[in-house]
C-alpha cells in the first residue's frame, strides 16, 4: 500500500460531486476554505496539513472563469504546502471546444488552460469526455480520460429494448463517440448533418439513416443552448421516430436551454453530474459519475492499472 496520505478536496463549484466521490471511497472530504475579497479576488486555503500527501482536487471549470482560477490557486496552495502529488480532477474541462484554430485570429483555449494547469505544478489530470481526444496531447503529464459510457450504457441496457434502439450522432464531430456506443450496444447508427450560419444556431439539418418506428438515442459530450438537440428531435420525429432520447455528458445548458428542452419534442435528456443543474425539469435525468471517478482515483493512488476500467464489459 502507498505510504503517503490520501486526501480529497473540493472546489466550490464541485463540492456536491466531491462529497459523493469521498463517500464511495469511505473517507471524509478534506477541509478547505475560500475567501473572496470585496473586489472579487479569490484566496482558497487548506484547513489541514497536506504535507507529503497525495492530494486530489475536484473542480469542474465551467463558467464563470473564477471556477478555473480557484482550481489553479488550490493547486498552487497544495504544491507550496509540500503535497507529495497534486491531481486535478476536472469532470468538465472548460474551454475544450476551443481545441484548434477554426478561423483567423482566434485562441486555442484548451491549450492555454493546459498551459496554466501545468504552470501551477499539477502532477496529473483526471477528466471525462473531452470535446476532442487530442486535448490529452496538450499536456506533458499523465491524463486519465474517463468516459460517461460507463453510466449511460448500463442505463440504456436496463431501460430500453435494444432491438428497437438506434444511436444517433447530432453532427459529424460526434460520429466517433456515437459509433462507439452503437458498437457496445450492437445497434444501428445514424448521423445528422447540420449547417450553421452562426455559433449556437442550426440553420439546416439532415439525417443519414433510417429511424422510422425506432427509439433514437442521440449521443454527444455537451449540451449548451439545446438548439442542436431540439432540431435533431424535430427531424427524427418527422422521419417517423417513435421516441428521441439524448444522452449528453456535460449539461452546460446556458440561457433559456431548460425551458427550450422542456417545451421541445425531446422525450428525455440523460446527463451526468459533472456540472450541477441550475433548474429542475421532468425531462432531465441525472446519472452520477461519482463512483467511476472514485474507482479511478483509488487505482491511481494505489498505483494500480486503470486499463481494466476502460476495458470492462457492459
Amino acid at each position: 500500500m502507498p505510504r503517503h496520505d490520501f486526501k480529497i478536496f473540493a472546489g466550490s463549484a464541485s463540492r456536491y460531486l466531491a462529497e459523493k466521490i469521498s463517500a464511495h471511497l469511505g473517507i471524509s472530504l478534506g477541509l478547505s476554505e475560500l475567501v473572496q475579497f470585496s473586489d472579487g479576488e479569490l484566496q482558497p486555503s487548506f484547513k489541514e496539513t497536506v504535507r507529503g500527501a497525495f492530494v486530489f482536487i475536484v473542480q469542474s471549470t465551467f463558467p464563470p472563469a473564477e471556477n478555473l482560477m480557484e482550481l489553479l490557486l488550490m493547486i498552487d496552495a497544495a504544491y507550496r504546502a509540500s503535497a507529495y502529488k497534486v491531481v486535478a480532477v476536472i469532470p468538465y474541462y472548460g474551454y475544450a471546444r476551443q481545441d484548434r484554430k477554426d478561423k483567423e485570429r482566434v485562441p486555442i483555449g484548451a491549450k492555454l488552460v493546459a498551459n496554466m494547469l501545468t504552470a501551477a505544478n499539477v502532477s496529473r489530470i483526471m477528466t471525462m469526455d473531452l470535446h476532442a481526444d487530442q486535448i490529452q496531447g496538450f499536456f506533458d503529464i499523465p491524463v486519465d480520460h474517463l468516459f460517461a459510457s460507463s453510466v449511460f450504457i448500463p442505463y440504456i441496457k436496463e431501460n430500453f429494448n435494444l432491438n428497437n434502439v438506434v444511436i444517433a450522432a447530432p453532427d459529424m464531430g460526434a460520429s466517433k463517440r456515437a459509433n462507439k456506443y452503437a458498437s457496445l450496444l450492437h445497434v444501428p447508427l445514424v448521423i445528422c448533418y447540420k449547417a450553421r450560419t452562426k455559433p449556437n444556431e442550426v440553420a439546416e439539418m439532415r439525417v443519414i439513416g433510417d429511424v422510422k418506428g425506432k427509439d433514437v438515442i442521440i449521443v454527444d459530450d455537451i449540451v449548451d443552448t439545446g438548439g442542436t438537440l431540439i432540431k435533431a428531435a424535430e427531424v427524427m420525429f418527422e422521419m417517423g421516430a417513435k421516441s428521441v432520447i439524448a444522452a449528453i455528458t456535460h449539461p452546460v445548458l446556458s440561457g433559456n436551454a431548460y425551458q427550450r428542452i422542456e417545451n421541445s419534442d425531446i422525450t428525455q435528456l440523460l446527463v451526468t453530474d459533472t456540472i450541477p443543474l441550475r433548474a429542475e425539469t421532468k425531462k432531465i435525468k441525472v446519472l452520477s459519475v461519482a463512483k467511476h471517478f472514485a474507482d479511478v482515483i483509488k487505482r491511481v493512488y494505489e498505483n494500480q492499472s486503470i486499463s481494466e476500467i476502460f476495458q470492462q464489459k457492459y
